[in-house]
């Protein structure tokens, strides 16, 4: 086993001495200052004009009602986000901008456009039926594509493939449906106090029936389609240019598609609303659901295909591809560190794997032609990386793996065997007299 890197590290005031002497507004903080600021005033604007059409306690009532479904759905992301976790920054930027920055961008552009038809027609309701099912789905699904555009422009390498397009998407969503929800939960609970509806019979409570028990996933699942063209954009090659700008393109259409046609169930009669979520959003729901599902079981087994490469040259134990390509391998090893060595100790099994998993990703889009010019300065950052965390990760990972691995039956030869594995044939040899209690690593 190796025990010292194979080649030198890779300096790291290259890049420093690059950013020396960029200009100031390239600085890395004054782009995030920027952008902070921008969400912050965006979130400060529409909290003004969602309080204004709500009132206070329109405000706070919707407030309490959509924060509900919120924590769900970003953990059912972070979720399937596990393989190859993203930094949180990038989610907290994804929600940021769909809480804030969308749903604002929405909110003016919606009512202009909804003004300008219905000044244009003298026809109020034409123009209402038409902003929801032309006007929002464009303006909502381009906003919030936005935000998933910007990470996969700016943080490419975290952006590797459908699922972190997924995720990234879907969390926007849910930041928008968030706003909204306030915005639609506080309007309802504000007619229900003009009429003095209360209970089951009240309009807040068939909203939230249809906003928060039924659909919670839908803005999601719109926007979601928008991610999956940017993670099959990713996963193409640069060469590949044309297909590279056709997927995004194609998956917003469709998350536009979708969304107008959600949006529009109730122009198809009394019941067109339950007609269209049995016969569209459920099963479109439970196909992207398998896709992405699918899509993780590749993730792990890719894990498990490239790694091996990096434990014949010593950078791994033989024991490490298995369980870093087994989610309950993984989670034994950061329980393991955590019993024996603490808190720390399992962060830093759970960066080793991350870590791990980059790098087999990486291996992977290289063997494809798909890698980047940075290809080798980047595998020699993920060695590295791993390399520091090797004194605790390893014992975490060689126990996960012989927990999980499946047991395989070894039959000692007839004829006497040499060997560190073999069964003592030579009385005196020093080798085991039975074989070696192995486990298979590689067998799933």
């Amino acid at each position: 086993m190796a025990t010292f890197p194979p080649y030198p590290t890779h300096p790291s005031d290259t890049a420093g001495g690059v950013l020396r002497h960029a200009h100031w507004w390239q600085r890395r903080w004054v782009r995030y200052g920027a952008l902070i600021t921008l969400l912050a005033l965006s979130g400060l604007v529409i909290l003004a004009l969602v309080r204004e059409q709500t009132g206070t306690e329109g405000f706070l009532v919707g407030l309490g009602l959509a924060v509900l479904p919120v924590p769900l759905l970003i953990a059912a992301f972070r979720w399937l986000d596990r393989v190859e976790p993203g930094p949180w920054p990038n989610l907290l930027f994804a929600f940021a901008w769909g809480a804030c920055a969308a749903a604002l961008i929405a909110i003016v552009a919606n009512s202009f456009a909804t003004r300008w038809i219905e000044t244009a027609t003298a026809d109020p309701s034409s123009a209402d039926t038409l902003g929801a099912t032309v006007i929002a789905p464009v303006v909502e699904e381009t906003a919030k594509g936005a935000a998933v555009l910007l990470v996969f422009l700016f943080r490419r390498r975290e952006f590797t493939g459908i699922v972190d397009g997924v995720v990234i998407s879907g969390v926007t969503a849910t930041g928008f449906a968030f706003t909204e929800n306030i915005l639609y939960l506080g309007t309802a609970f504000g007619t229900d106090q003009l009429t003095g509806d209360r209970g089951i019979a009240s309009v807040t409570a068939a909203t939230f029936f249809v906003r928060i028990v039924m659909s919670p996933f839908a803005h999601p699942l719109f926007t979601v389609l928008t991610g999956i063209g940017f993670g099959i954009s990713a996963l193409s090659a640069e060469r590949q240019h044309v297909r590279r700008v056709l997927l995004p393109v194609s998956g917003l259409l469709l998350a536009m598609g979708m969304h107008a046609m959600w949006n529009g169930s109730s122009a198809f009669g009394e019941y067109g609303f339950f007609a269209v979520y049995a016969a569209f959003m459920l099963p479109a729901f439970g196909l992207l659901t398998w896709l992405v599902i699918w899509t993780r079981q590749r993730e792990l087994k890719t894990v498990r295909a490239e790694l091996p490469a990096y434990a014949v040259t010593g950078w791994l134990t033989p024991a490490e591809p298995y369980a870093l390509g087994s989610m309950r391998a993984r989670r034994l090893a950061r329980d393991y560190a955590r019993r024996r060595f603490g808190k720390p100790a399992a962060r830093e099994v759970a960066q080793y794997e991350a870590y791990a998993t980059s790098l087999a990703f990486l291996r992977h889009r290289g063997r494809l032609g798909r890698a980047g010019a940075d290809f080798v300065v980047r595998e020699r950052e993920l060695l590295q990386e791993l390399w520091r965390r090797r004194g605790v990760a390893r014992p975490a990972l060689d126990y996960a793996a012989r927990a999980t691995a499946p047991p395989v039956q070894v039959t000692a030869p007839p004829w006497p065997v040499h060997g560190v594995y073999g069964v003592q044939g030579v009385h005196g040899s020093g080798y085991p007299a039975v074989p070696y209690p192995a486990y298979n690593p590689y067998r799933s």
